[in-house]
C-alpha cells in the first residue's frame, strides 16, 4: 500500500467533502472527513493537509492536483511571483474574479491598469477589498472608478459555457486561469505605450499550476506576473478590479433573475436549495444549466 501527502486550501477540502459524499466512513479526531474508493482511502484534516493511501493513491490525487501544492513544498514559496512590497505605489495591473464560491451566476473577471498618479484618488473614493463592502454601495462605486478614466477589460464566463467547459473535463481552477490571462492580454493591447511595472494577480492557485494551465492551451504567462493572496489588501488596482467585477456579477444575477422571474439568492449555501427547487418545479431542470454552475453539491442535495 503505498501513500501520498498534499496540502490543500480549506474551501478545496470542502469541494472534496461534497464531490466524496457517497463514500464517506467514519472520520478519526482532528479529521475533516474520510472517504474509501476503490483507488484510495482519503483522509482530510484541519491543518490543511490530505492523505491519500491505497492501492492507486494517485488516481484520487489528479483529480485534486490544479488545487494542490505538494506537503514537502508548503513552506518553500516561490519568490520569483512574489510582488515587491514597492509595486503597491507604482503603476500597475490587478487582476481579480467574481463569482466562482456562487452557485448561480456567472464567473466575472476584471483587470484594471491603476497609474501612480491615480493611486491616492481611487484610495480617496474609498477603493477598497470588495469583501467589505455593502452590494448597495459597490455599484456607485464602480461607476466612480471607471469615472476616474482607468482602463479595464472584463470577461464574462456565461453559466452555458462554463458547465460545457466544466463536462470537458476543465477544472474552474484552469477556467479562472484563461479569464485573468485574457483579460491581462486584451489590457495590455487596450493601455498601449504604457508601462506597468508589474501584473498582480489575486492568488487562486500555484504559479506552477497557473503555468500548466496556460501551456495546455498553448499560451504563456506574462512577464512581471505575481501572484499573492488577498492581494485586494495590499494592491488598489486588484481592489478596483474586484469591485468591478463583483458588480458585474451582480448586474449579471439581476438579469438573469428577471429573465426567470425568480429572484437568485448569492452564495452556494443550504438556502439556494429552495431556489434550486422553485426552478426545477416551475421551469424544468434544463433551465439550471443557463443559470447555476451545476456540478456545484447544491444540484444534488436539491433535486437528488
Amino acid at each position: 500500500m503505498s501513500q501520498k501527502t498534499y496540502t490543500f486550501s480549506h474551501r478545496t477540502i470542502n469541494e472534496m467533502k461534497y464531490f466524496y459524499r457517497d463514500v464517506l466512513t467514519d472520520a478519526p479526531q482532528g479529521a475533516v472527513f474520510r472517504a474509501k474508493t476503490k483507488h484510495a482511502v482519503i483522509t482530510a484534516y484541519n491543518s490543511g493537509k490530505v492523505l491519500f493511501q491505497g492501492k492507486k493513491p494517485q488516481a484520487e490525487v489528479e483529480k485534486w492536483t490544479d488545487a494542490t501544492i505538494e506537503s514537502e513544498n508548503v513552506n518553500k514559496p516561490n519568490h520569483a511571483y512574489t510582488p515587491p512590497v514597492s509595486l503597491y505605489t507604482m503603476s500597475h495591473i490587478g487582476s481579480d474574479e467574481a463569482g466562482t464560491g456562487d452557485y448561480f451566476g456567472p464567473i466575472t473577471t476584471c483587470c484594471t491598469f491603476v497609474p501612480q498618479e491615480k493611486i491616492p484618488l481611487l484610495k480617496e473614493l474609498g477603493v477598497r477589498d470588495s469583501k467589505s463592502i455593502a452590494d448597495t454601495t459597490i455599484r456607485q462605486l464602480a461607476m466612480d472608478i471607471i469615472a476616474c478614466d482607468i482602463p479595464y477589460t472584463l470577461y464574462v464566463l456565461p453559466n452555458e459555457k462554463y458547465n460545457d467547459l466544466q463536462t470537458k473535463g476543465w477544472s474552474q481552477g484552469k477556467m479562472k486561469t484563461m479569464l485573468h490571462h485574457y483579460a491581462i492580454q486584451k489590457l495590455l493591447k487596450k493601455i498601449g505605450t504604457a508601462q506597468p511595472k508589474g501584473i498582480l494577480i489575486d492568488q487562486f492557485c500555484e504559479p506552477r499550476i497557473y503555468a500548466k494551465h496556460l501551456a495546455s492551451e498553448q499560451e504563456t504567462m506574462t512577464k512581471h506576473t505575481y501572484f499573492i493572496t488577498n492581494a485586494e489588501k495590499h494592491s488598489i488596482a486588484v481592489a478596483a478590479a474586484s469591485i468591478i467585477a463583483r458588480t458585474r456579477f451582480l448586474q449579471e444575477i439581476d438579469k438573469l433573475s428577471a429573465k426567470l422571474g425568480i429572484s437568485l439568492p448569492k452564495g452556494a449555501a443550504s438556502h439556494v436549495n429552495e431556489t434550486i427547487r422553485t426552478i426545477v418545479d416551475t421551469k424544468g431542470k434544463h433551465a439550471l444549466n443557463a443559470c447555476a454552475k451545476v456540478h456545484f453539491a447544491n444540484t444534488k442535495k436539491a433535486i437528488g
